[in-house]
């Protein structure tokens, strides 16, 4: 019997000691898993931060664009309402050139230039257009069509009334006969 009691308790030992590390196992199988997921976790908030911070960047970028467009053509509408003047005066001066005391005149066109200058300097450029240019629907609006000779179909034939650009921006576009 003693020799089935040693027996016994050696199987019983090793039953023990088998037991005892699959409890460590499990256990380090759960501390991994644990850390398996936080480190899932970890890594997705910090995508989401990521994704997040560039979001925000652009937002800043795109307001900060739209702010300077805004400054650049916060005065359109007035320098808009201006054009008409700035046509007078245009008109004014080719009549005065045609006149005998174009010398009276002379403060007449000081006013004009000083208009022009303060203009110009907010921005405002007329667009430059002539006769015998190329027609461009994108650049110009044709308001009538007059038959003209195999040369001058498609091409502009006369300017009506001048256009202009406030920056990169046409605010008037020149007003154009085109030939047929």
């Amino acid at each position: 019997m003693s020799t089935a009691k040693k027996t016994e308790n050696k199987d019983t030992k090793s039953t023990k000691k088998k037991a005892k590390p699959a409890v460590k196992k499990t256990a380090a199988s759960k501390a991994e898993k644990a850390l398996t997921e936080a480190n899932e976790a970890l890594t997705a908030e910090k995508d989401k931060f990521l994704r997040l911070f560039a979001e925000f960047e652009n937002y800043k970028k795109r307001t900060s664009k739209e702010r300077i467009g805004l400054f650049k053509t916060a005065g359109q509408e007035v320098i808009s309402s201006m054009l008409p003047v700035v046509d007078d005066f245009n008109r004014a001066l080719t009549e005065a050139e045609k006149q005998e005391n174009s010398a009276d005149f002379e403060g007449f066109r000081l006013i004009s230039n000083k208009l022009n200058e303060t203009l110009k300097s907010k921005g405002l450029a007329a667009i430059e257009v002539n006769a015998g240019d190329a027609f461009d629907a994108e650049k110009h609006e044709a308001i009538t069509q007059i038959p003209a000779g195999e040369d001058q179909s498609g091409k502009i034939i006369d300017v009506t009334e001048q256009g202009y650009q406030l920056g990169e921006k046409i605010i008037r576009y020149p007003k154009v006969v085109v030939g047929q």
